[in-house]
């Protein structure tokens, strides 16, 4: 494996060392590198230098020029306006690094792995026990994943927690009524039926809630529950467990609906963290972080004021004892710095819950449990809105299942692919349409930014044209299609020929996949991926139409450079969508 400089990169530094060796009163430079329209790339930095040298930037920018070392990736140069630089890059240095990035691992395509990487712990996917998963947990579990995918990627060590709902109040109520019913947590279907595990949930969960609220003594037994489970009692500790495994059989079901791999050993709850709580709040009160007001353990921020214009502060210890959600999120920090050795604490969470997790940050980092070496981040992200752009419901006015969002996504999905469909068996129908229909969900959701609401609009989502995923995964099998049918052509690069317009544009973003790849993983952006994949399916498609390649009258060594770069694409789609979590069929 190694790693391939972009040709961007090798740019940037060229011009720096000839800023250098031009304008040594001027330090060290950034020349302000970025593509351009009028060339291949322009550079806007001599501008700032001749402000700060008193200088003529036309000028300086000719010594620059003059600086730079013949036989580099530059074809031309020139200076334009005040002093910009215009630079083309020859079609040799194009395809030279194109071939150095596809005799990479099949995997990497050049792209550097940081093996010195810190530890970054995400939060994600955060389903509840005992309760049916909704649109609502759609986006959590999706760019968790996309995460997860492209940080393991770039060289960083992942390690994924599920942080599910699986304590409190309700769980008293639950586990009394399964007592007294213990028929009721029981169902048809087989030990990995999810649909059937659930059904039996709900409908205990409903018959549970229905006493609790009509029958006081039960009201009383359930609270009297509650005190037993939270003390260990051996007998509710272990019906618990059972609501908690049926949960999990329920979970994996849509998880892998969702075409996510969700390990047992990665799921550590609330309840994780209980046996931490009191030496927290301890510690928290000890040390002055957090301090008794009313009965109850507070932490006070200056800028966290309520409508009367009084402070409000976070909850880590109830008046009447009991712990509140901070309690187990600053517990859940403790562990994943002192015992995960986490550099990184990412999650993603709702950006409804953007004050808890301000207030949470601050309170750790008043503790020293995060600082200058842990960083802690809050991936929010938006809500999911109906066709009306209002918060998406059923016609009922209920929170739409996760379950059947998905199975109607596949169902679209399939009427797209038995439409393309020329020689598929109806097995092969029904494995495109999920791979289709869960991909068009996922990057619905990962191609908007993930602060931003956005609309669930499934015709959208599953057209064949736009920005959608089934874009490009037909770029992708349309690739795959060329090189079946080439033969004995061999996808084969030629630095020594011109390229055609359309060839230059597919091999200039084919190299910036590595440089994208590192940006979204720095900054937490899985949209940018996104959008750079569609961008590069819609360079595909013009090049497909404007180059042919297996054409009788093209010859030998255009037709092996085409079918080239066709199949870097197509390396580069597959690659790309993965991350992301999303199926490249080979053909659709």
């Amino acid at each position: 494996m190694a790693s391939v400089n972009s040709l961007a990169s090798t740019l940037q530094q060229q011009l720096a060392d000839a800023l250098t060796a031009a304008l040594p009163d001027a330090g060290t430079a950034d020349p302000l590198l970025r593509r351009s329209d009028r060339a291949d790339f322009q550079a806007n930095g001599i501008l700032a230098l001749a402000k700060k040298l008193k200088g003529n930037p036309r000028e300086l920018a000719s010594q620059v020029t003059a600086a730079i070392p013949a036989g580099g990736p530059i074809e031309e140069i020139e200076v334009s306006g005040p002093g910009f630089l215009n630079i083309t890059l020859s079609d040799r240095a194009i395809v030279e690094t194109l071939a150095a990035r596809a005799a990479d691992d099949e995997d990497r395509l050049g792209v550097p792995c940081n093996s010195a990487a810190g530890t970054t712990v995400i939060d994600y996917a955060q389903p509840n026990v005992a309760k049916e998963m909704h649109v609502g947990h759609l986006r959590s579990a999706v760019i968790g994943d996309a995460m997860v995918q492209i940080l393991e990627f770039t060289g960083e060590t992942v390690v994924r927690r599920h942080h599910i709902g699986d304590w409190g109040t309700q769980f008293g109520m639950l586990i009394q009524y399964l007592i007294e019913h213990p028929d009721e947590l029981s169902h048809e279907g087989g030990a990995e039926d999810g649909e059937a595990a659930m059904s039996s949930l709900n409908r205990l969960y409903k018959a549970s809630r229905a006493l609790f609220d009509s029958d006081e003594e039960f009201k009383a037994r359930s609270r009297d529950r509650v005190v037993a489970l939270q003390a260990g009692d051996e007998e509710t500790l272990a019906l618990w467990q059972r609501f908690v495994d049926e949960s999990k059989i329920y979970f994996y079901s849509v998880f892998d609906k969702l075409d996510m791999d969700i390990r047992d050993a990665d799921i550590v709850g609330e309840s994780g963290y209980n046996d931490m709580l009191e030496e927290t709040c301890r510690i928290l009160e000890e040390s002055g972080v957090a301090v008794r007001s009313e009965g109850a353990l507070c932490v006070f921020f200056d800028d966290v004021k309520g409508p009367d214009g009084n402070p409000v502060p976070l909850i880590v210890k109830k008046s009447n004892g009991g712990y509140g959600y901070a309690a187990t999120d600053l517990s859940a920090i403790r562990d994943r710095v002192q015992n995960l050795k986490a550099s990184s604490l990412l999650y993603v969470v709702d950006a409804r819950q953007a004050l808890h997790f301000k207030m949470v940050f601050e309170t750790a980092r008043r503790a020293g449990w995060l600082n200058e070496d842990v960083k802690a981040v809050q991936l929010a992200f938006g809500t999911v809105l109906g066709k009306d752009g209002k918060p998406f419901k059923t016609r009922e006015g209920e929170t739409v299942r996760l379950q059947d969002l998905l199975d109607e996504a596949i169902d679209r999905a399939s009427a797209v692919v038995r439409e393309k469909a020329k020689d598929l068996t109806e097995d092969e129908i029904a494995e495109r349409a999920a791979q289709v229909g869960i991909g068009a969900v996922k990057y619905a959701d990962l191609s908007t930014s993930a602060a931003r609401d956005y609309k669930f609009d499934l015709d959208q989502m599953v057209s064949l044209t736009g920005d959608t995923s089934v874009y490009i995964q037909y770029a992708h099998a349309r690739s795959r299609s060329i090189k079946r049918k080439a033969g004995e052509l061999s996808p084969r690069p030629h630095p020594e020929l011109e390229l055609a317009p359309a060839e230059r544009a597919l091999g200039l973003h084919l190299d910036e996949f590595g440089e994208v790849v590192s940006e979204v993983a720095a900054a937490y952006e899985p949209h940018k991926l996104a959008a750079y994949l569609y961008q590069l399916s819609s360079l595909f498609t013009t090049f497909y139409d404007q180059c042919p390649v297996l054409k009788a009258e093209v010859p030998g060594d255009v037709a092996e450079n085409r079918l080239f770069l066709s199949d870097l694409t197509a390396r580069t789609l597959h690659r790309g969508m993965a991350l992301l979590g999303i199926r490249t069929p080979e053909r659709l």
